[in-house]
């Protein structure tokens, strides 16, 4: 059963950064594909970035250039680098991961909340 376990959220400024990690209990961790997700009050849950198996990333539009997620060597754990950040970005932030190959996520942490404040 994979468990996953957010850490470092927070309250931060407009423009300051803040970095999120989440630590997947899994065997074979290598074989999922590690996600952001976030949610914001009123608003559905959107995806913001992914990490696959052979590194390559997934982000949001609404995060590029400014977010960068990435996995350890072991594949045990995510990041997810925030700068620049904007009010926007105020949300619950949740860890996933999905196998190789599958459609949905179907692991989830239980969420970090980030508050972007002037």
């Amino acid at each position: 059963q994979v468990q996953l376990a957010e850490s470092g959220g927070g309250s931060v400024q407009i423009g300051g950064s803040l970095r999120l990690s989440c630590r997947a209990s899994l065997r074979g961790s290598y074989n999922y594909v590690l996600a952001w997700f976030r949610q914001a009050p009123g608003k559905e849950r959107e995806i913001v970035a992914a990490v696959y198996n052979n590194y390559s990333t997934y982000y949001a539009d609404s995060v590029k250039g400014r977010f960068t997620i990435s996995r350890d060597n072991a594949g045990n754990t995510v990041y997810l680098q925030m700068n620049s950040v904007k009010p926007e970005d105020t949300a619950v932030y949740y860890c996933a991961a999905k196998p190789r190959g599958a459609d949905a996520y179907d692991r989830w942490g239980q969420g970090t909340q980030v508050t972007v404040s002037s």
